[in-house]
């Protein structure tokens, strides 16, 4: 390894100890324990910080009450919506914020790591919400956990690029879409007016 080598090690060094941080946390998140309940301040804040800060200011937060609400909402989401447009651009922008502070190879791992330690609490976490549920659609259930590592993706490209001082990371959607999976809920999706979160 040269001084180039180690130079580039360096500067990688900060963002890959934010995603460690980050990975070491996500089994402690109350995954789905909060589905169908009123919502608390908190989680009505990041809601409202979610839908201004995609572009949807006027969207009011749909509490879903029921499983099979928030079941039928998540399989019919147009995924070319303007909403899931709007998630996308912002997950480009991360993306490529991320890039021009880690190495592709650095990025990736850093992405499998965030894979590798989510699937687990947030499987568990769902078998008992499907059981006091009372689901039994394993497709169903996915849907759910497959929102909670994108989520857990994305917050992770917000933390890396938030190693730029010039990033404002705390008030980025994308966290506040996480921060919704920290308080027990599943943010389904932006619906016309409504951003439907069970």
């Amino acid at each position: 390894m040269d001084d180039a080598d180690l130079e580039a090690l360096e500067r990688e060094l900060p963002a890959l100890t934010r995603i460690r941080r980050f990975s070491a946390s996500l089994a402690r998140i109350p995954w789905f324990s909060n589905l169908g309940e009123p919502l608390t301040a908190g989680a009505r804040a990041a809601a409202r910080q979610y839908t201004e800060g995609l572009g949807f200011p006027d969207a009011e937060v749909a509490v879903l009450v029921d499983w099979d609400d928030a079941a039928a909402a998540a399989e019919h989401q147009n995924w070319n919506s303007p909403a899931w447009e709007a998630e996308e651009l912002l997950r480009a922008d991360l993306t490529a914020r991320a890039l021009g502070l880690l190495s592709e190879e650095a990025l990736g791992i850093a992405m499998t790591l965030i894979a590798d330690r989510i699937i687990e609490p947030a499987n568990e976490s769902m078998e008992q919400a499907s059981f006091i549920w009372d689901v039994e659609d394993e497709a169903q259930k996915q849907l759910a956990v497959g929102a909670a590592v994108q989520a857990a993706h994305q917050a992770a490209l917000v933390l890396v690029a938030a190693v730029d001082p010039a990033f404002e990371a705390a008030d980025h959607p994308l966290t506040a879409k996480f921060r919704l999976f920290e308080f027990g809920r599943w943010p389904v999706g932006v619906v016309g007016g409504s951003f439907n979160l069970f």
